[in-house]
């Protein structure tokens, strides 16, 4: 009984090499992972608007309320 083996020939090595080189030309075109954005800083307005800034009309706001 005989048992059939894969041959190696140059059409299945040069079509790996295509497949590779596709695979890699594929990849480097696709765009890179990007950070995160930072966070505002303190004082600073978020782009959108909207969110909690500690202003001085809002410092003076909490004194107020105090008394």
């Amino acid at each position: 009984m005989r048992t059939s083996s894969p041959k190696l020939t140059r059409r299945t090595v040069f079509g790996g090499v295509a497949t590779a080189g596709a695979v890699a030309a594929a990849a480097s075109l696709l765009p890179a992972v990007r950070e995160a954005a930072p966070e505002p800083r303190e004082g600073q307005a978020p782009k959108r608007g909207g969110g909690y800034s500690l202003s001085d009309h809002v410092r003076h706001y909490y004194q107020t309320a105090r008394s």
